[in-house]
Order: structure tokens, then C-alpha cells, then sequence
């Protein structure tokens, strides 16, 4: 082991790195920072010209070949971000490259590979992860007699990632109490911990997966190599089924621990890196954010400093849209409820009552059954722990709850399926109003609906704009439709009726 680590801190020492790359900044988060009672500072590494870490090691490896192999080509198999440095290192030297990646691999990141390695580049792709590309890429490499430039478990691609620690230990020489470091094959935190522990070892290193593609983790619980049957795509820059046996021998030896954290501490970290530098991470990218602060957390530690890896911001634009909607989960600032309450007039005043000054973040609810009526509700919460707080204060209140907080299910399709047609929706009609987003706004909203007509489905959803929009259906009989001209009138917000509207008639109309 000595042996090994010599010749990988040689390497790093020697790795050329900085003919595509840069060195990134070291910048301190200052708002994750007072939140978290420590210093946290982020490694840039979204900053490169290919918004990731993943060219350092492409190049330093490719670098070291012979002419004759760079005059065959080579080829890799990447989940995106080490395509596009292959891509770019390949144009920059003068040869070809085939690369794999898996079907599920972003648009952003493939787009990114024909522009960085133009004529230069194949893509092939095949698979639904790295590791299914990898078997894929194996077999064109051999027909074709290519040479490997494997992601991580290479000492070459090893040692251009080392060269992050090496600049963040000259970047910040005061105490560091722990490097947070995304993973998924190990290239880059087996780089990093080669060189920290070589030459500041009283420095924690600490890798961060996710729940569902902790490879390296159960490797290192176990005590040799494991592969996963399958792996999540959240974080498609980490979903490795197997680790390599390089990294893994670095890692078992030198990495302090692994941490597992799952989707919504995620997309909280991205909001949170998005807060302190108005850039937009990718899920790997954010990894190690997301373990700083569980470990902060579970160890109760302040006043320290914290380094984590922005390793990458190659992010589809469309996958924002799921970041922001569990973002508010992750960080314990949203409880999701399934309220069941009393099918009659004032329960929803109630309901709202017992919320207190606490926001509604959503609020679903369609008519179904004469006795009873069941919401699905948003809440906004201060931190951890609230959400069991809650659900106590609808029980004290006569209100079956069942806490959703923590349900995938309920977080990634139920939430979104609460409706369709009721026989008892009988003389409904359907409106839209906005009204001016602060708190409590919505129970003013509702304490301002006249009791004298049944609410019979109604959708809210906090999107963090200055206005709230709200769809309800309220059942006014015919002889009731001038009272209730006069009362939209009085009521003081914008709406618009859709009672007509052909979506509503096919999907929700009885």
C-alpha cells in the first residue's frame, strides 16, 4: 500500500491537467454557512469548461499515451461528464473517440459531447446506466483495438482528480476539519484522499452516495467489491453498479467514512449551493453539499471548517422542475399530510384554524364521499421533527392524519392524482382565482367563500410567486348563480371562470 500511494501522489504531483483545465476557485458559502454554524467553503468544480471535474482525469490519461495509440483512438464508457472530457481531450490531441453512454444520459450532456469533441467523437448509446454502457463500450473497444480511458479506476485519470485536493490544501492552509466528496466509481475521492492523507492526514475525507447507488459503501461495510443490481438515476453521474478495484483499495484504506443521503436532501442542496452562487448544480454535483450537512447534523460540530466538491452543473433544464418540488422536503421546510375531515360546512375553517400561522404550501382536495372528506396538504415547516408536531395538533383537532412527509409514492404521483369525476359534485361550478401570496393569505381566501355553497374540489399549490392561484369547484344551484355573480364581485380577487373549459368536462365533470 505504501508503494501505491507513493506512485499516486508522484502522479498527482505530475499530472497534466492544466492544459484543458483551470484551477477552480475555493469559494466560501457564506449563507450555507451561517445556517450550518460552520465554514463551508465549495470547490468549483461546475466552473470547467465542461461544468464538471471529469476532464482533469480524461486528459492526464490520454496525455500519457504513446503516438501509436493515440493514432488508433480510444474509447470510454461515461455517464456524460467524463464523455465530455474525453471529447475534449481527443480534439485537443489530435485523435478519435468512441464513447459510450447510457440511454438515460441527459440531453445537456450529450449535446455537450459533440460540441467539445466535434468531428472527433462517436457516440454510441446503450444501456440504462454507466455500468451497462461500460460492458457495451468494452465490446467495440476490443473489435476495434482501442485504447481503455476508463473514469475512475485508472491510476492516470486517478491522479488528474487528485490534483483538486492538491489545490485546495494550497488554496486553504488553515485547519480543515473534513473534504466532502462525491461518489460513484471513487476516481475522484480515491485522488483526493491519496493526496490528503499523504500530506495533511489529520483532515477527514468523506465520500457522500445516495441510498439507492452506494456501491462503494456497501464495498467498504463488506470488505471487498460489490455490485449492485440496480442502481438510481437521480444522480446519473453517480449511478455505478461496481466500483473499481483500484479506487476501492484506495478508498478502503485511506476514506474516513461514507455518508448515504436520498433525492430530496439533494434537491435541497442544490437550492441551497443555487442561494450562495446563483449556479444550478447537477444531483452528483451537489452530493457532497448534501453530506456536509448531514454530517453537521448527526455530529453536532460548529465553528469548523468544510470543504465540499461542486463536482459538476451539467443539469437538464427540465429536471428543475422535480428540484424545486422536493427541494422544500429536503431541507424539513414542507410537511405532506393526508387529512381526512368531516364532509360539511366549516371544516375546511377548521382545518385551517388549527394550522395556526403556519403557510399552506398545497392543498388538494376533490369531493367523493358524503361523510367524510380527504385533503392532501403542504405545510411549511421550520426544520425536522415539525412535521410529527403537526399531525399531532390535527389529531388533538378530531382529523384523521396520516403523514405523507416521507412517502415516495405519495411525493411522486399521488399528490398529482387527486380528482376525477363525482357523482356528488352536482351544480358545480369551476373558477380560478389569484389572490396576493403572504402568509395566511389562503385562509383569508377561504374564510372569505360564503358558507351557504359546498366547496366540492379545490387544488392550491405555493410556487413561490407573488401571486397564489387556486382552482375551485363550488356547488351553486341555478336559482343561487346571481347571489353568487354578486358575491365574486365583492370577494376582491382576480378569478376566471372555467366552468366550460373541455379538460375540466372530460377529466372532472360528473
Amino acid at each position: 500500500m505504501p508503494d501505491r500511494v507513493n506512485d499516486t501522489l508522484r502522479r498527482i504531483l505530475t499530472a497534466r491537467v492544466y492544459d484543458v483545465a483551470r484551477e477552480s476557485e475555493l469559494d466560501f458559502a457564506a449563507h450555507l454557512s451561517a445556517r450550518l454554524g460552520n465554514r463551508v467553503h465549495l470547490k468549483r468544480e461546475d466552473n470547467q469548461a465542461v461544468f464538471s471535474f471529469k476532464l482533469r482525469g480524461a486528459y492526464n490519461k490520454m496525455a500519457q499515451l504513446s503516438p501509436e495509440q493515440l493514432g488508433r483512438g480510444v474509447f470510454a464508457a461515461s455517464a456524460g461528464n467524463h464523455a465530455q472530457g474525453v471529447a475534449l481531450a481527443a480534439r485537443k490531441l489530435g485523435t478519435r473517440a468512441v464513447i459510450v453512454m447510457p440511454v438515460t444520459t441527459p440531453a445537456v450532456k450529450i449535446d455537450a459531447v459533440r460540441a467539445h469533441g466535434g468531428d472527433a467523437v462517436e457516440i454510441v448509446l446503450s444501456g440504462d446506466s454507466y455500468s451497462d454502457a461500460y460492458r457495451e463500450a468494452m465490446f467495440i473497444g476490443d473489435a476495434r483495438g482501442l485504447t481503455l480511458v476508463h473514469p475512475f479506476d485508472d491510476i492516470d485519470v486517478i491522479a488528474g482528480q487528485g490534483t483538486i485536493a492538491m489545490e485546495i490544501l494550497r488554496q486553504h492552509q488553515a485547519p480543515i476539519h473534513a473534504i466532502f466528496v462525491p461518489v460513484g466509481g471513487g476516481g475522484l475521492i480515491a485522488g483526493i484522499a491519496a493526496y490528503v492523507k499523504a500530506v495533511r492526514p489529520e483532515i477527514r475525507v468523506i465520500g457522500v452516495q445516495t441510498e439507492d447507488s452506494d456501491a462503494m459503501a456497501r464495498s467498504i461495510e463488506r470488505g471487498e467489491r460489490v455490485e449492485l443490481g440496480e442502481v438510481g438515476l437521480f444522480s446519473d453521474g453517480t449511478a455505478v453498479k461496481l466500483v473499481g478495484a483500484e479506487t476501492f483499495a484506495i478508498c478502503r484504506e485511506h476514506v474516513d467514512e461514507i455518508l448515504r443521503v436520498d433525492t430530496d436532501a439533494l434537491c435541497a442542496a442544490i437550492k441551497d449551493v443555487y442561494a450562495d452562487t446563483r449556479s444550478t448544480l447537477e444531483p452528483a454535483g451537489a452530493l457532497a453539499v448534501a453530506g456536509a450537512k448531514a454530517y453537521v447534523e448527526r455530529e453536532g460540530i460548529a465553528g469548523k471548517t468544510l470543504v465540499a466538491i461542486a463536482s459538476g452543473a451539467n443539469l437538464n433544464f427540465d429536471r428543475l422542475r422535480f428540484v424545486a418540488e422536493r427541494a422544500e422536503v429536503g431541507e424539513a421546510r414542507e410537511a405532506l399530510f393526508a387529512v381526512t375531515i368531516p364532509e360539511q360546512r366549516g371544516s375546511f375553517r377548521r382545518f385551517c384554524a388549527l394550522l395556526g400561522a403556519r403557510s399552506i404550501t398545497e392543498f388538494s382536495y376533490r369531493i367523493g364521499d358524503p361523510a367524510s372528506a380527504r385533503l392532501f396538504v403542504g405545510v411549511q415547516t421550520k426544520g425536522a421533527g415539525e412535521n410529527a408536531e403537526i399531525a399531532r395538533d390535527f389529531v388533538r383537532g378530531g382529523f384523521d392524519v396520516l403523514d405523507l412527509t416521507h412517502d415516495e409514492l405519495a411525493k411522486l404521483h399521488l399528490r398529482h392524482m387527486i380528482g376525477g369525476r363525482s357523482a356528488l359534485a352536482e351544480h358545480e361550478l369551476l373558477y380560478r382565482f389569484d389572490f396576493p401570496e403572504r402568509p395566511g393569505a389562503l385562509a383569508r381566501f377561504l374564510a372569505a367563500l360564503d358558507p351557504a355553497w359546498n366547496i366540492s374540489l379545490f387544488h392550491y399549490r405555493n410556487h413561490g410567486a407573488d401571486y397564489g392561484r387556486i382552482l375551485v369547484g363550488i356547488q351553486v344551484p341555478e336559482a343561487d348563480h346571481g347571489a353568487f355573480a354578486v358575491f365574486l364581485q365583492r370577494l376582491g380577487y382576480a378569478w376566471r371562470d372555467e366552468s366550460d373549459n373541455p379538460a375540466y368536462r372530460l377529466l372532472l365533470r360528473a
